[in-house]
């Protein structure tokens, strides 16, 4: 008896289930999807390190599937009492027919265990169906060989799936029973007629209340903008943070109070059709939901810079690689090493001496056999020149803009013939100078924006008793070790007679730069192969070398815009799923509670269209408003974002913010579509 019935409600109520049902399945598929990543790629072929990578980002995002667990049984108990308010009147009958309450709780938890089974499958459909896709993005992002990929389902993340949302099922079940249990009669009968208390605000207040959040929200746009490279600190990151957090909870405070009474000084516009109606119902949603509004701001803020910034680093280190990393290999080791230095063993010491191709020949390993193309540079450094000499002129200035400068370190410093070796290998321009004449060649662009400001004043040095002048009055773009992203802090060039009669040489290191010689993909990683096992060799601890190579740099980058790539993902979908929801959730417990409002505009006259548009005008103001203030939020923290992804070669956020955007449009937009014609459905029901 009470099964069939509650079969009966579902069905009978299944468009006040939508947003429930919605919310269930993509909170089900993408826990689901971002958790079946490992048994995804298990078939794809990639390598050892890739394979490392894989496993610490899927125990991450199993790690962060907790957090993610608890946000999303919040937003389930949330929307299963939004179904517990709209059905009072029916629990009402039950108990005035002298159901008991033990019974109405019964069918209380048949239904939901009916709605959840239904939605845990759909969900469960949709997840494993993306997941195939998230497969196909993972093995793009690792360059990895799909040959041996297979459709799969993963049973594990299927139970863990269950397992984490039969534990919320579990609480809303006790939740229900407990708030049945607490159900008197009365109130129940009465709950239609209950509204919540509005408290008119002081005009007056509102708009001082509104200038000085945004002051205080200005201060903090300045701060993350001009002022973002003295962010050195948590605790600096934190202050303009909290400004934000405060001024967005009194803009909508203040424009709670502010916007009714800004209308109805607009005779023409508030007294046309339903505008006095429908602007008196935005300006009681957002006035009795002011906490909630910043919350969701701030949510769609989080979601918004995190999807833009995680994919714009991941596209950004991906697409940056072939660009910095021109060559397959750098060598590089200390040279002449002074015979008293203790902090170094004989060994180093004594392999200092001779060249690099000299310590491979010490472990057999055959240079021309495995290389090509190979070029051998020097970099120097003089305890007689540092960053101070070559910003002499400004230095107050810089130092003033750039507290936390090191400007007393020593400058590396290359000969032109050597320098234009390794630029054109790289494919970069080539320098020329007089011999009373220098250079800089720097990419990572803080430190360029900071050496151009002498380059174009035209900083003297002085080295070894000579002047020099700047040939270029900026930086000019290069580097000498390969890298993900730009990190070339500055090489200062000069003459090869400069650095020939230079007596106050204070360290050397040679670099053999060169690429492998090999013809395929598989070529080249037998020759990484052989360079990673050279400590295996017989004579491996006389030789004191370090190496970077293409390959390592593909797969550290590869895993680094992985792991943020899919963090940000599902934090980012997360939150746009919780923020949309708690705002449909709300706007249908308002579109309830202003039911009998509707009626009486029905009985006054007005025909069901301009209803409806009055109705899906307050929806599109109640949604729009937060995501407004969000996007105004995002621009700045974008520059920001902009700003922190430069240090790691990120700067096109483009592509990202138009992803981000059709995340927007399909989970946000699908909420408020929803939101739309379920709100219509209840207001229309007789």
């Amino acid at each position: 008896m009470l099964t069939k019935l509650a079969f009966k409600n579902v069905f009978k109520s299944f468009k006040d289930y939508t947003i429930y049902f919605f919310t269930l399945v993509l909170g089900v598929s993408v826990f689901y999807l971002f958790n079946s990543i490992e048994s995804q790629t298990a078939l794809i072929e990639v390598t050892k390190s890739g394979r490392d990578i894989i496993k610490l980002m899927t125990n991450t995002l199993s790690g962060l599937s907790v957090f993610i667990a608890f946000i999303l049984g919040f937003l389930i108990i949330y929307a299963n009492k939004f179904l517990m308010k709209r059905r009072h009147k029916e629990f009402a009958i039950y108990l005035t027919l002298g159901m008991s309450k033990r019974k109405v709780s019964t069918i209380l938890l048949i239904e939901t265990m009916i709605v959840g089974v239904f939605s845990l499958i759909v969900g469960l459909i949709l997840g494993v169906g993306l997941s195939q896709f998230m497969s196909v993005f993972v093995s793009n992002m690792f360059e990895a060989d799909m040959e041996k990929y297979e459709f799969i389902f993963s049973i594990q993340t299927c139970i863990k799936t269950l397992v984490y949302f039969g534990i919320m099922y579990l609480v809303m079940m006790l939740f229900n029973t407990f708030t049945v249990g607490k159900y008197k009669l009365i109130d129940l009968l009465q709950s239609g007629r209950k509204s919540e208390k509005i408290k008119l605000k002081n005009p007056i207040l509102c708009v001082f209340v509104f200038i000085i959040a945004c002051v205080i929200l200005g201060m903090a746009y300045y701060q993350v903008t001009f002022k973002a490279t003295e962010m050195t600190s948590g605790k600096a990151i934190f202050i303009p943070i909290l400004m934000g957090i405060v001024s967005t909870f009194l803009i909508f405070w203040s424009l709670s109070g502010l916007i009714l009474k800004i209308v109805m000084s607009m005779k023409s516009v508030y007294y046309k059709g339903l505008n006095s109606f429908t602007l008196r119902q935005v300006s009681s949603k957002i006035n009795t939901t002011v906490i909630s509004m910043t919350v969701i701001c701030l949510m769609l803020f989080v979601t918004i810079c995190t999807l833009s910034s995680a994919l714009s680093l991941r596209n950004e280190m991906v697409s940056s690689l072939d660009r910095l990393a021109p060559v397959d290999i750098v060598v590089y080791k200390e040279k002449n090493i002074p015979e008293d230095n203790t902090a170094c063993p004989t060994e180093q010491i004594e392999d200092s001496r001779v060249s690099i191709e000299e310590s491979f020949e010490k472990v057999d390993f055959d240079v021309n056999k495995y290389f090509k193309d190979i070029v051998n540079v020097n970099v120097y450094t003089s305890s007689d020149f540092t960053m101070r000499d070559s910003l002499e002129q400004n230095i107050d200035e810089v130092k003033k803009e750039y507290p936390f400068l090191i400007v007393d370190g020593v400058e590396s410093i290359m000969k032109i013939s050597d320098y234009n070796k390794v630029a054109k290998l790289y494919g970069n321009e080539t320098l020329s100078l007089n011999e009373d004449e220098y250079a800089v060649v720097a990419d990572y662009e803080n430190l360029v924006n900071i050496r151009n400001t002498g380059l174009e004043k035209g900083q003297q040095i002085t080295l070894n008793g000579k002047t020099y002048k700047p040939k270029y009055n900026e930086c000019k773009k290069g580097f000498l070790m390969i890298s993900s992203i730009e990190v070339n802090a500055g090489i200062v060039v000069f003459p090869d007679k400069t650095i020939d009669e230079l007596n106050s040489i204070n360290s050397q290191t040679e670099y053999l730069i060169a690429n492998y010689n090999a013809e395929d993909k598989d070529g080249k990683k037998e020759i990484e192969e052989e360079i990673l096992n050279l400590d295996k060799r017989e004579n491996s601890d006389k030789i004191f070398i370090d190496a970077i190579s293409r390959i390592a740099l593909s797969e550290s980058s590869i895993g680094l815009s992985a792991l943020v790539t899919f963090i940000g993902l599902y934090l980012g979908i997360v939150f746009l799923i919780t923020s949309a929801g708690l705002l449909a959730l709300k706007e249908l417990t308002e579109s309830t509670d202003s039911k009998g409002r509707y009626d009486i505009l029905k009985k006054i006259g007005a025909d069901k269209k301009m209803i409806s548009k009055s109705l899906f005008t307050q929806i599109f103001i109640f949604f729009m408003f937060p995501l407004f203030i969000a996007i105004i939020h995002s621009i700045v923290g974008l520059k920001f974002s902009n700003f922190v992804l430069s240090t790691f070669g990120g700067k096109n956020l483009l592509i990202s913010i138009i992803m981000t955007t059709v995340f927007l449009v399909i989970i946000y937009g699908g909420y408020f579509l929803i939101t739309y014609f379920s709100s219509k459905s209840i207001i229309n029901k007789k």
